[in-house]
């Protein structure tokens, strides 16, 4: 076990960040932190780093645990923060080189990990340049060559493809497949739940600082009441419409998209027969009409109630 939370609370005052939140972590696997904005996620990785005091729980790091002082396992670890943290006043190469510096004392080794990471995220034109002078999908292979280029086993990745290009997204994804091929476990937490479908081994649902849940993608899909929407759409609409198709066998929910209909099915077979066995019946014209199994967003709006850019 690479990490192990466990009965982890952090408080501020009244306000309970992390409620007995748990959470494990298996070597050599990316683990999918979700949860909207407030739920305490960047919390609990401040708390894992030991850069928060928590007020419960314990916190062990590859078997031991984790303390403000444990340098040892501190250069175990590497952290992309969500904002880029670099040095304006350095180039490419210098930043990379701090960074290095803080965990490798040996000078050729030093200067072979600080190439390599330059050649990992694609920077060779660029070591000469300040962070100022590049795109914001550059700065964040920066601020990713920064926090890996130590080689961590742990890396924790916090946001790093918001507000980069589709290019760049792309490319900063496959490196983060590549560096866990590499043997790194990566803890990676995001708004994109199509990142997380992709990239991540097993996922962890957060909110009001609690675990509400962690498994694989399948498993999740598995706990939720909806198994299947169809979206119909017809050319021509009628008032009674929605309540008739409310008797269709397993029809759990029906919403409205402007002139489309939302149909969520539970548990059943023949659901798309039943449908068009319902159109027949009633003499209907359809325009449109797929079916789409679970997605992590109906998981995680079935869990919180909420969607995860809330």
């Amino acid at each position: 076990m690479v990490v192990k939370v466990n009965n982890l609370v952090k408080r501020y005052g009244d306000l309970i960040a992390l409620d007995h939140f748990n959470m494990d972590v298996e070597e050599g696997e990316i683990l999918g932190l979700l949860g909207p904005n407030g739920c305490g996620k960047t919390t609990a990785i401040n708390c894992i780093l030991s850069l928060l005091e928590f007020d419960k729980g314990e916190i062990e790091l590859f078997g031991r645990k984790m303390t403000p002082n444990s340098y040892d396992i501190k250069r175990e670890i590497g952290m992309v923060p969500q904002e880029v943290a670099v040095f304006e006043n350095l180039t490419v190469r210098e930043n990379i080189d701090y960074f290095c510096g803080l965990y490798i004392d040996d000078k050729d080794k030093r200067a072979q990990y600080v190439k390599e990471a330059i050649e990992f995220v694609e920077l060779e034109s660029y070591v000469k340049f300040y962070p100022k002078k590049l795109s914001g999908g550059l700065k964040r292979r920066l601020n990713i060559a920064c926090g890996i280029v130590h080689r961590p086993k742990l890396i924790f990745l916090d946001e790093p493809t918001v507000a980069v290009d589709a290019q760049s997204r792309n490319f900063i994804l496959d490196g983060i497949k590549e560096l866990n091929r590499s043997g790194s476990t990566i803890i990676y937490t995001t708004h994109y739940l199509e990142e997380a479908e992709t990239l991540c081994n097993r996922i962890v649902i957060m909110d009001r600082g609690k675990n509400l849940v962690t498994g694989t993608k399948e498993e999740l899909k598995a706990m939720i009441t909806t198994t299947e929407k169809t979206i119909v759409g017809f050319a021509e609409n009628k008032v009674e419409m929605v309540e008739k198709m409310r008797h269709i066998p397993h029809v759990i929910d029906i919403e409205e998209d402007e002139d489309d209909y939302i149909i969520k099915f539970e548990n059943g077979v023949n659901n798309l027969m039943n449908l068009l066995e319902f159109i027949k019946e009633n003499d209907l014209v359809y325009t449109k009409l797929y079916s789409q199994m679970p997605s992590l967003n109906d998981v995680f709006l079935e869990l919180t109630g909420k969607e995860l850019r809330d």
